[in-house]
């Protein structure tokens, strides 16, 4: 899904799930990438936030979101004219899960990753790496 910013340029935008555990962040990479990122996606017509990490994670990981825990982590973006594909906005929750965390369908791997591996994720997954650091959770 798009939204506008506020020159009225079209960006996209994903949902995203940020699950920390012993200072460390899942992340995840698609078949055929090198690069990993947040687990989550775009928005399905008329779906909310929490409707998006619900559906993604489960397709992604085949675990299951409490959406009632969901809480913002923080929205990050890639400015427009950026290299990779800006304007880009990702939208960060936390939440808990039932679930087994399994990697399914466009989902090659899943890692835990500290701010060390920064450099292998995405521009805007790094940004959200440095806020995590920032604040403590990373290592």
């Amino acid at each position: 899904m798009e939204q506008r910013d506020e020159g009225g340029a079209q960006v996209r935008e994903k949902v995203a799930w940020v699950l920390v555990r012993d200072h460390q962040v899942l992340v995840t990479r698609s078949h055929g990438r090198d690069v990993f990122y947040f687990p989550g996606g775009m928005r399905e017509p008329g779906e909310s936030d929490s409707q998006t990490l619900v559906r993604e994670i489960d397709e992604e990981l085949q675990t299951a979101i409490d959406p009632a825990t969901m809480v913002h982590v923080g929205t990050f973006e890639v400015p427009a004219g950026h290299p990779e594909r800006g304007p880009f906005r990702m939208i960060c929750y936390t939440a808990d899960h039932q679930g087994p965390l399994a990697p399914a369908m466009e989902i090659a791997e899943k890692a835990w990753f500290g701010y060390a591996d920064r450099h292998r994720v995405s521009y805007v997954d790094s940004l959200v790496l440095q806020a995590l650091y920032d604040g403590g959770l990373l290592r």
